[in-house]
This record gives C-alpha cells, sequence and structure tokens, in this order.
C-alpha cells in the first residue's frame, strides 16, 4: 500500500496521531515520514496542529467545517482597517487566535485590501475571511487591471513575467509618492501559503517547502491574491520584518531573497544576468536562491559576480542551494 493511502487509513481509525505513531506503524524514518505528511497537508486531506514533535495529525475531513464571512466591497473611499475589524469582530478573532497569529493577519489583510483599493483600477471587490480549526486566512477578488499588467505597463516593463519577478524582489511600486513596495513582499514571507493570481499567471510561496512556484493557468480577469496561516505558528510579524530590515540596516527593508528559477533553469548570457539584476542595486544584501537551476554560462555569472559585484563593492550577494555544475561555473569567474 501506498505509504500516503496508508496514513490516511490509519487517522481514519482515530481522532489524531503524533509522528511517532506513524512512523511506528509505517516503519519509515522521519524524514520520509515528513515528506508524505507533507503531501498530504497540501493536498488537504490532513490537518496538522502544534509543532516539532509535538505535532499531531488528523484527517481534513474530520475537522469541522470552517467559519466563513464574505462580502462584496465598495473600493472607492473605502478604508482598510475598518473592513478588517468589523470582520475580527463578526469572526471572533481576537479571543481565538494567539496575539502573534492575529497581528500577521491583521498586516497582511489590511495590505492585500490596500493594494486592491489603490492599484486595480476596480469599483469593486470580493473579500473571503476563512477561520478553520487549523488555519486562518483569506481571499481578495477584483475585476480590475490585473496585478501583473499594472506593475508591467506602468513601469515600462517587457512584459508580465519580468514584472512578476519584479514583485518578488521588493520595493517595486507604480505609485512611489505612497507606497514602499514593502506591503506584499512581507506579507509573502509571513505567511504558511500565499498566492497571488493575475490573469495567466499564478505565484505561489509555499512555507513547507520552504520555495516558490510560478505557473501559468486559465486566464482570469483581475486579482485573486489569497492568504493562509497555520493558527499554531510561533511566527512574529516581528521576525519577518528583523529578517529583510535587520537592525545592522537600521531597520530599513534593505535585504531581499531572489528565486534565480522564476526566470528559467538554464542561463547563458549577460542580458540575462541584467534582466536578473535589475533594481537590486536598492538593495545592500541579495540572497541568490539557485534552487532547480540546471547550468549557467560565464558570461551570466561573469556579469554579476565581478561586473555587477565591482560597480556596487557595498552590496552583499550571498548565493543558496547551488549545484555542483553551477558552483563550478561560479568559481570560475572567481566567486568562492
Amino acid at each position: 500500500m501506498d505509504p500516503k493511502d496508508r496514513i490516511l487509513e490509519i487517522l481514519s481509525g482515530t481522532e489524531e496521531a503524533g509522528g511517532r505513531e506513524l512512523r511506528e506503524a509505517l516503519g519509515v524514518s522521519r524524514q520520509a515520514l515528513n515528506v508524505h505528511l507533507r503531501a498530504l497537508i497540501d493536498a488537504g486531506k490532513v490537518l496538522k496542529s502544534g509543532s516539532t514533535r509535538a505535532a499531531r495529525y488528523r484527517l481534513a475531513a474530520a475537522a469541522p467545517a470552517p467559519l466563513v464571512v464574505t462580502r462584496q466591497l465598495d473600493l472607492p473611499g473605502l478604508d482598510e482597517s475598518e473592513v478588517y475589524d468589523r470582520l475580527a469582530v463578526q469572526l471572533g478573532l481576537g479571543p481565538q487566535l494567539r496575539p502573534n497569529v492575529e497581528a500577521i493577519v491583521r498586516y497582511a489583510f489590511t495590505e492585500v485590501l490596500n493594494n486592491a483599493i489603490d492599484h486595480s483600477e476596480a469599483d469593486r471587490c470580493t473579500a473571503a475571511f476563512r477561520l478553520g480549526s487549523a488555519t486562518v486566512g483569506f481571499e481578495v477578488r477584483d475585476p480590475g487591471i490585473g496585478l501583473f499588467h499594472s506593475i508591467a505597463s506602468k513601469l515600462h516593463l517587457a512584459d508580465e513575467e519580468t514584472a512578476m519577478v519584479e514583485l518578488i524582489k521588493g520595493k517595486t511600486t507604480t505609485m512611489k509618492e505612497r507606497h514602499s513596495g514593502e506591503g506584499l513582499f512581507f506579507t509573502s514571507k509571513a505567511a504558511d501559503r500565499f498566492v497571488v493570481r493575475s490573469h495567466r499567471l499564478q505565484l505561489e510561496w509555499n512555507r513547507s517547502r520552504d520555495d516558490v512556484f510560478a505557473s501559468t493557468r486559465r486566464f482570469v480577469r483581475g486579482t485573486r491574491v489569497e492568504f493562509t496561516l497555520n493558527r499554531d505558528t510561533r511566527r512574529r510579524l516581528e521576525d519577518v520584518f528583523e529578517e529583510y530590515a535587520p537592525e545592522e540596516y537600521d531597520f530599513r527593508f534593505q535585504k531581499t531573497k531572489v528565486h534565480v528559477k522564476l526566470l528559467q533553469t538554464d542561463y547563458v548570457s549577460r542580458s540575462e544576468a541584467k534582466r536578473l539584476l535589475a533594481n537590486l542595486e536598492k538593495f545592500r544584501e541579495i540572497v541568490l536562491d539557485f534552487r532547480d537551476v540546471r547550468s549557467v554560462g560565464q558570461g551570466f555569472a561573469d556579469e554579476i559576480f565581478r561586473v555587477f559585484a565591482g560597480r556596487y563593492p557595498e552590496i552583499v550577494i550571498d548565493t543558496r542551494n547551488v549545484t555542483p555544475a553551477v558552483s563550478a561555473m561560479l568559481r570560475h569567474v572567481g566567486r568562492d
């Protein structure tokens, strides 16, 4: 029997089970069990409560149905904080959520709704708030111009894919006089799952996989943003800010992380490097995550680690998840 099917069978016969119980029943290692559980959780079949070795698992079907409140909102003149306060009272978020969880949800919802108010060019949107036994989250939909199209057209970028990558970098805004471009970046880092879908593009941040995924979907008008947070998380909003706006940078947003694979998985030329590096001179520390990048050429690597690094010697460039093939090329251009 497939291990995932066996897990579902075990959980169907009990209210909940711990990791040790499941490992002993399946005869697998902790690492192997975590792979199967993560797949079941991502598929919505299993719910997790607690953390680390105290975590407990149960069938999603056995959990009570989440409480969902949906509102149709007129965007002109809307105050996002007032909307959140009304929803929080109706759902009883204050008494039911840990203070750190409620603070993250408040921040995320008001940032996302404010983006719809200021940038969507729509007259209305739909906001749905969801309080479940294991997670809390929301979805905001508008029929407007589309997030990636808005960034591409207003910043004169080549296409919506380029706009998507610029959004991930942070500090990207089409309204500099009113926005810093930090809101969606920090919201994505605070979530357990954060999805932005606009036109044919979908971008998903998934904390359980420690990764970001871009995909092409059926065309949808406007923008849909979905935010999910585990109710048992110990994460604090302050922790998220401190990681990318640390004390050493006077608590300013000066550090960013770029998932290199989102543009492509093989790189050759200097022009590809320049596209990746666009606007990164705004930061003092750049983390380039090379996960799933298969190869890079000499020109690409030289443009980043010699030309760009020489032009901006004050910027720290760090690398993560580098394969042996990519590492060899980086060493070739003098990157240790």
